[in-house]
């Protein structure tokens, strides 16, 4: 597995604080990967941040949403003909230690989830939100979901060619999952640390980017038959 080509994509939006020590942890997590740091459109340091410590740091010229630094990062995944991409968040809250995990797991699967405990780490309001998307996604695709909105993932790059999401933001991870499932995709999830920083504010706005999400799985599950 290990001597497969690993791309981490690391979408970036004012993380300043954060960045450098998450695309070191990756170096050392995963010394032989390609790291690519997408900077969204940060008004803050995030890009000269990352430049020192990433092998790559694409700079979007505006702030276009998680789903579209994603789609950015694997466009460089691509180009340097990544067998497997790891995605992991830019604000410290996952532990990139866990990063060797979710590929190990693709021995067996085509994607890899790291999968959150839904515990008193996580505040009340995303551990509702949390299960209730799981619920949803697990009904889109008929299997069961440990973790529908983890960014922490691994998948193989074949899979990427074949999932095109349509959304530019949150909704991506969700419309992926939801794709790469209708297509038979071998779907698992590694348990990993519930970190929630409070010194970290979180770029997910309750209101319009739940909005998106629940608009994505009424067009996959309610309001369409499988």
């Amino acid at each position: 597995m290990r001597s497969e080509r690993v791309v981490c994509v690391v979408p970036a939006f004012d993380a300043e604080p954060t960045i450098a020590t998450v695309v070191s942890g990756l170096r050392a997590a995963i010394p032989a990967a390609f790291i690519a740091v997408v900077d969204d459109g940060s008004i803050d340091g995030t890009y000269d941040s990352a430049r020192p410590v990433a092998d790559v740091t694409v700079r979007l010229g505006r702030n276009c949403g998680k789903g579209a630094a994603l789609r950015a990062g694997f466009r460089v995944a691509a180009e340097r003909r990544a067998d497997l991409v790891v995605t992991i968040d830019a604000d410290g809250q996952h532990d990139p230690r866990y990063a060797p995990a979710l590929v190990d797991a693709l021995s067996s699967a085509d994607v890899a989830i790291g999968a959150r405990e839904r515990c008193g780490a996580m505040p009340a309001g995303r551990r509702l939100t949390n299960r209730l998307s799981a619920a949803a996604v697990a009904h889109c695709i008929g299997r069961e979901v440990a973790d529908a909105q983890s960014g922490f993932r691994a998948m193989r790059s074949h899979l990427i060619d074949q999932v095109r999401p349509r959304g530019d933001r949150y909704e991506f991870e969700t419309e992926f999952l939801i794709l790469a499932g209708r297509l038979g995709a071998r779907i698992t999830f590694v348990p990993i640390p519930t970190i929630y920083a409070a010194d970290i504010p979180s770029h997910f706005r309750p209101v319009r980017d739940s909005a998106r999400i629940v608009t994505t799985l009424w067009r996959f599950g309610m309001g369409a038959q499988h």
